[in-house]
């Protein structure tokens, strides 16, 4: 079989790199690619990221089946585009993705269906905005209405913090925020405390199959401190994910929302992940919903699997009423896979370009280095984005993994590489 991938991250080269090795996958192609897809020999990019052009170049060259890995496709409706050419393509729809593309809906569909998260409420009327702001007063949350690649959270712990973030992400052309129909809005929502972890599942509009449990870092530095990032590190399992506090999650949160979305007339299909905040109690609430693998979550993740994703793929996009996921149970590989992102110069705000990596170390057993912002310039791997690498390493536990990230992590260099220290810091205390 021939298989696309759509996108050009972290997420999409682990992506193809766990699908080429199924023994029925012939060719992986990645669209656009990075520097690391570029030099697999079982990958091949393809320059093409229009909806339309992807559906044709995949009709013309027989694609069997295709993963849309970031939000931006899905988001302007990728998945209904094949799907009206009658291509297997595995992702939400665009109505179906609106859990991630508007924080607005996501939050409105929660309350509806009585699904544990923060309290909130949203304006695209500054003046309100702020006004509510000085009433509850802070800590709080603003977030942007629509997507903003990661970074469109504030944790305000000052009023002048929140206001301040309403202020920039209610313009018309907030850097790095895109603005849903209607204009501007955001949110703003209490903040919760605890323990954050992510919750990813495969769906195919009923069936749910949850996937190996991880823990992000989404702060730039040790400690978690300084801005909130795309995410800085993560690793798999997730220690605050107990039994007790997955059954929970299930329970609550996931199933009522692939009912929910059922109910209300748009069955959802693809990757969902809920980032979750458990507090002490082991209650779990939702900060967000995702219509897609996290990055760098999928890292880890796809490391530990050792199911054929092809298979479960193609259980998950059967023709018919819905797929065969309930019939697929996953295998994990035990040990503890931990990956490292390691980030460009001026990340997150201002990421430099076009600095040469060196030093990139083979791919073995334990370790794989997964490339996200990178390109090939003048036959030398370039950082072409923010986050440039993530070492992921499988180890016994949490410690051996991450001594062994870390070990490759200080082989690599390129200028103003920089990296968090302590990825994988709650679980190592345990």
């Amino acid at each position: 079989m021939k298989v696309l991938v759509i996108g050009g991250g972290g997420r999409e080269h682990a992506l193809a790199w766990k699908l080429a090795q199924s023994p029925r996958v012939h060719k992986v192609y990645v669209a656009p690619g990075n520097g690391g897809t570029a030099g697999d020999a079982r990958l091949e990019n393809i320059a093409l990221q229009g909806e339309s052009e992807l559906r044709q170049w995949a009709l013309e060259n027989k694609i069997a089946l295709t993963v849309v890995g970031p939000e931006a496709p899905l988001a302007r409706g990728v998945v209904d585009e094949f799907r009206r050419f009658g291509l297997r393509v595995f992702g939400p729809t665009r109505g179906a993705a609106q859990l991630e593309s508007s924080k607005v809906f996501s939050k409105a569909f929660m309350k509806r269906h009585g699904i544990p998260t923060a309290a909130y409420d949203s304006f695209s009327d500054p003046a309100l905005a702020h006004a509510y702001i000085d009433r509850v007063g802070a800590p709080i949350v603003v977030k942007a209405d629509g997507l903003a690649a990661g970074k469109g959270v504030v944790v305000a712990l000052q009023a002048s913090e929140a206001h301040a973030a309403v202020d920039y992400m209610l313009q018309d052309s907030a850097p790095g925020v895109a603005h849903n129909e209607g204009g501007a809005r955001v949110v703003i929502e209490e903040l919760l405390t605890g323990e954050e972890a992510s919750f990813i599942v495969m769906c195919d509009g009923k069936n749910v199959l949850p996937l190996a449990t991880s823990q992000d870092h989404k702060r730039l530095l040790d400690g978690d401190l300084g801005p909130n990032t795309g995410g800085m590190g993560a690793y798999s399992p997730a220690a605050v994910v107990t039994p007790a506090v997955h059954a929970r999650t299930m329970r609550e949160i996931i199933l009522p929302t692939i009912r929910g979305m059922e109910k209300e007339g748009i069955a959802f299909t693809g990757f969902l992940y809920a980032g979750l905040m458990i507090d002490g109690s082991g209650h779990p609430k939702t900060l967000e919903f995702n219509c897609r693998l996290g990055d760098p979550e999928a890292q880890p993740i796809l490391m530990r699997l050792k199911t054929d994703l092809l298979e479960v793929l193609l259980a998950a996009t059967e023709p018919g009423a819905h797929g065969r996921l309930d019939e697929i149970e996953l295998q994990w590989d035990r040990r503890t896979a931990l990956g490292v992102v390691l980030a460009a110069h001026g990340y997150p705000l201002r990421p430099r370009r076009g600095d040469v990596v060196d030093r990139l170390p083979a791919d073995v057993e334990d370790v794989v280095v997964f490339h996200a912002g990178t390109a090939v310039a003048d036959d030398r791997v370039v950082t072409a984005g923010g986050r440039v690498l993530c070492v992921t390493a499988l180890g016994d536990n949490v410690r051996q993994a991450q001594q062994r990230a870390y070990e490759v992590a200080r082989l690599i260099h390129f200028d103003g590489m920089q990296y968090r220290g302590d990825i994988g810091h709650r679980a190592a205390k345990i």
